[in-house]
């Protein structure tokens, strides 16, 4: 290969389902040796882009090159041999496997099926793939038993091995500070020993640190492609977007009131939840942040009564609950909104308007018939209020991109009317315009007197949002810092350093 010939060159490539054109011509370039970011609002292309290129999806028109030779349409066994490799948003994992045979069928797919298996070497495979990735996990563990930052890790685990074009689509989504660091210097070692990157991520940030070109994708064409030294952070939104977006952390309106939420040496052992203590007024925005393994979504569940706490105690507008199952959770005026919302957030199968309503069908049946008219009376007024992009109420959730997904979940329990609302990882994988107006969402919340725990794995998000940060390691509260900390002071106390003030 000659050494100005791209990588990976696409040209023209069209894709269209059922009539709707998804990709309009797009031309992508990616050099040897370069991180390229692709970026685009949810609904852009992007997914679809991708799924050509690792042959998931058959193009209807365009070509492919690989390193100056035409490959024509790929299939997945045919771009994993050509060397290209994909970290999805989701990990594309084996949950009942254990992380070691995970990677093993990843990295080997191709190997003979009824070859002896080594287990040894597996382990020892499996091990130095995850160091090299910087996880502390145990290679035996089964990867139901992982949260979602340690799949995460796991499956940029799987896909390095071998691979000379690298695809990553929102890699640090579940990822906290320091994990993130690690991966920024996984991908430039990537970048020095000539692997290609083509590297997706809402945070614009990401894209300055590590980029060297980008191309932004509108409505399924190509809009531009520029040197990341060559545009700024407005610039990019502005092509992305075709707007100017209102501002992306609002600022926070009035001042908190009373006490809604006290928790008192709340603890749950075996969901590894030591005993915390902490307070959420009326419209005070709380944060939640650590590293990953820090305990934040399971206090969160225990919250809920998912996994009843064994100790400790909760009040809610000063009388002492008992929370020992969601149901109890919700009739308590607790909602919460979990990390994985493919899995536990929205019933992709089911209509917009059945997810909506779903944690408040009591309230809709009489004399025990459901009331269709008033069902979707609800869930219109959500998807005006919120703004959610959909062909109808009746349109299934899985058709909506990621950032009205989130916003479907969140109606469902904003439906409940709640005084305590947890949000966990809100804007995880959305635009840049879905999470400014998820973030006007909260503020508003806030301002009708509702108690926000806001748990992100986005720094930024924390610092901007937050009234003030509670700070989470080995499951413990190991700080409550004012709102306007500094990232240092957090990560300080997240890492259990003194002096984090």
């Amino acid at each position: 290969m000659a050494a100005d010939t791209p990588l990976l060159q696409l040209t023209r490539i069209t894709k269209s389902f059922a009539g709707v054109r998804a990709l309009r011509g797009v031309d992508f370039e990616l050099r040897a040796g370069e991180v390229h970011a692709l970026l685009g609002e949810n609904g852009a292309g992007k997914s679809t882009l991708i799924k050509v290129v690792t042959g998931a999806h058959r193009p209807d028109g365009g070509e492919i090159a690989v390193a100056g030779r035409a490959v024509g349409p790929l299939t997945p066994k045919s771009a994993r041999r050509l060397g290209i490799g994909c970290i999805y948003q989701q990990p594309a994992l084996f949950p009942d496997l254990t992380v070691a045979e995970n990677i093993d069928l990843r990295q080997f797919a191709s190997a003979a099926a009824w070859r002896r298996v080594d287990w040894t070497d597996r382990r020892r495979r499996a091990i130095a793939a995850l160091e090299f990735v910087g996880a502390r996990i145990d290679p035996a563990a089964e990867v139901r038993s992982l949260s979602m930052p340690e799949q995460q890790l796991v499956e940029i685990a799987c896909t390095l091995g071998g691979a000379r074009i690298v695809i990553m689509d929102e890699p640090t989504a579940s990822l906290t500070h320091r994990e993130q660091a690690q991966l920024f210097r996984i991908v430039r070692a990537l970048r020095e020993s000539g692997v290609g990157v083509v590297y997706i991520s809402h945070r614009l940030e990401e894209i300055f640190a590590l980029a060297d070109r980008v191309t932004v994708l509108r409505d399924g064409a190509s809009v531009g492609t520029h040197a990341v030294a060559d545009i700024d952070e407005a610039g990019l939104i502005k092509l992305m977007v075709g707007r100017e977006v209102q501002q992306l952390y609002p600022p926070a309106e009035g001042s908190p009131g009373k006490p809604v939420l006290e928790v008192d040496r709340l603890a749950c052992p075996r969901a590894g939840v030591r005993p915390v203590s902490f307070t959420v007024r009326a419209g005070e925005v709380f944060g939640l942040a650590g590293l990953v393994g820090a305990g934040r979504t399971e206090l969160a569940r225990v919250l809920f009564g998912l996994t009843p706490a064994e100790a400790g105690t909760v009040r809610l507008d000063g009388l002492e609950v008992r929370i020992g199952s969601p149901a109890e959770a919700i009739a308590r005026g607790i909602a919460y909104v979990p990390e994985d919302r493919r899995r536990h957030g929205v019933v992709l199968e089911m209509p917009v308007e059945e997810n909506v309503t779903m944690a408040v069908h009591r309230r809709l049946f009489a004399g025990g018939w459901l009331r269709r008219t008033a069902e979707r009376a609800l869930a219109e007024g959500f998807i005006r209020e919120l703004g959610v992009k959909t062909a109808g109420p009746a349109a299934p959730a899985g058709t909506l991109s990621g950032g009205n997904q989130q916003k479907v979940s969140l109606a469902r329990w904003l439906a409940t009317k709640p005084r305590v609302l947890i949000l966990d990882e809100p804007t995880q994988g959305v635009d840049v315009g879905a999470k400014s107006e998820i973030h006007r969402i909260i503020r508003r919340l806030a301002r009708e007197g509702v108690a926000v725990i806001l748990i992100s794995s986005d720094l930024p998000e924390v610092l901007a949002m937050s009234d003030r940060i509670g700070v989470m390691r080995g499951g413990e509260l190991t700080a409550v810092l004012p709102g306007g900390s500094s990232a240092p002071a957090v990560m300080a106390a997240a890492l259990g350093q003194e002096g984090r003030g």
